[in-house]
């Protein structure tokens, strides 16, 4: 029989034996009768730190006495200096109850036996043995779950380790401090919402566990941008209203309910009387006017972070996807119907006005045009959710009934991913597009200066990341 330490590294090796020492220390420990003289040799400043050179996971040893350590383990210390976690509660909340482990300091959910999975799967991926993990090595270790990642989750997420690490790696103990905080994250629910609330992301003194930084988000696709990947749920809209709630929100929702006035009378809507033709006129012009705050939006944020030489937060991609979404609503439906030359100026003229309006409101308080855009859009909404009931409604042979069955343009059926949809489908998907754009706007109103983007923080998309990956871990462990 071979020796227990053959085919292991020195470094494995050395490693083997002082953890062995390690515990022979901690047997030793918990023989002792401890006496009173016994108590006070344990209390012994020199017995401390000799046991503290000998191992310095004396700890982990002392809970677990009589477990061996193999050359699957790599046990050290740590030299260097944010779809939702709900998901997880539950498998959490079960280790929650079990004894914690600890690695420089105790754990706060993880327990031993998980820890020394994950230290297992992260040694595996290592591809340099420096007990750091980079990007590529983190993408490695979310291929081995792939059940709970997608491809394209995973190069999103190491694309966004490697921005907010500048491309530096991690120790493997800081990595699963930070995997036992999005862990904790995970069992107390009734913090997550998806829109109202901010995740607590476990900053210790105001810094992540990963160390990560927000430099990523003002280059990286910072959307939630799918916009062909609806599921039946997003699709089935629920007609939300937020309530004014000061004098500022109460302006922007009075200047909506009097616009609301003015397009209807303009473009000739009449809930009582949904024709194709009038669904097309106000869909058009409406398009032409609701693909400008984005815009707007993304241009003063630009030209703000050159004048003042600094960051932006990740605000721009968000609000230049929304622009041009609403852009893609209006090539859609101009292949549908031609406007006329009179249309096509009460469209000129029209943005002239609202442009020059919005940009000058913008520019005095985002937050008024944010909550602003939030109203137009539930009106949007309100709208669609008309147009959808009266094309099921509609009598067969008519020629609203045919959208049940005719193709949208093929701009839409590339851009929704729609395939053999109908042009019924087509309203589904838009609308869908309105309410992210309501929520959106709705939720930028409430952001404070200097607010990193809530919808594409990075340290709450790597504390969703490390919060699914421990998830399918545990879960693989028990099958």
């Amino acid at each position: 029989m071979g020796h227990p330490n053959s085919g292991l590294t020195i470094n494995q090796q050395t490693q083997n034996y002082t953890y062995q020492a390690a515990i022979m220390i901690a047997t030793k420990m918990q023989k002792m009768a401890l006496s009173g003289a016994s108590r006070s040799a344990l209390a012994n400043p020199f017995f401390l730190k000799a046991s503290t050179k000998v191992a310095p996971t004396l700890s982990i040893a002392l809970q677990h006495p009589v477990r061996h350590f193999s050359g699957t383990e790599n046990v050290k210390h740590n030299n260097s200096s944010a779809a939702t976690l709900s998901n997880h509660a539950h498998a959490f909340s079960s280790m929650a109850a079990m004894p914690r482990g600890s690695l420089e300091k105790p754990l706060q959910v993880l327990d031993m036996a998980t820890v020394r999975k994950i230290k297992s799967e992260l040694m595996e991926v290592d591809a340099n043995s420096d007990g750091r993990i980079d990007a590529e090595e983190l993408k490695a270790l979310l291929r081995k779950h792939a059940a709970a990642f997608t491809d394209a989750e995973i190069v999103e997420i190491g694309d966004l380790y490697y921005a907010s690490k500048a491309g530096d790696s991690v120790s493997f103990n800081r990595f699963i401090e930070a995997i036992d905080h999005a862990a904790a994250a995970a069992v107390d629910a009734d913090k997550l919402s998806k829109f109202d609330e901010k995740i607590d992301h476990f900053k210790e003194g105001g810094r992540h566990p990963l160390g990560v930084g927000s430099c990523g988000v003002e280059f990286l696709h910072t959307t939630r941008s799918h916009h062909g990947h609806y599921t039946p749920e997003e699709l089935d809209v629920n007609l939300t209203h937020t309530p004014p709630k000061d004098l500022r929100d109460k302006l922007a929702f009075n200047s909506v309910k009097l616009m609301r006035k003015w397009f209807d009378l303009f473009t000739g809507w009449k809930n009582d009387n949904i024709t194709v033709n009038n669904i097309l006129n106000r869909v058009i012009y409406l398009e032409t006017v609701a693909a400008v705050p984005g815009m707007v939006a993304a241009i003063v944020r630009h030209f703000r972070s050159l004048r003042t030489m600094k960051a932006d937060g990740g605000y721009m991609q968000l609000f230049l996807e929304e622009a041009n979404n609403e852009r893609m609503h209006l090539l859609t439906f101009v292949r549908m119907k031609d406007p006329n030359m009179l249309f096509r100026a009460a469209v000129v003229l029209g943005q002239f006005g609202f442009g020059a309006a919005f940009l000058t409101a913008y520019t005095i308080s985002p937050a008024f045009c944010h909550r602003f855009v939030g109203y137009v859009e539930e009106e949007a909404c309100s709208t669609y959710t008309k147009i959808i009931k009266a094309i099921e409604s509609a009598p067969e042979g008519t020629e609203l009934a045919q959208w049940r069955t005719e193709a949208p343009p093929k701009i839409a059926r590339a851009y929704w991913k729609l395939h053999d949809g109908t042009v019924l489908d087509l309203m589904y998907a838009v609308r869908a597009d309105e309410a992210e754009h309501r929520d959106v706007n709705h939720l930028m109103s409430g952001v404070k200066e200097g607010q990193i983007n809530p919808l594409y923080d990075p340290e709450a998309k790597l504390d969703t990341m490390l919060a699914k990956y421990v998830s399918d871990l545990m879960k693989r462990g028990k099958e």
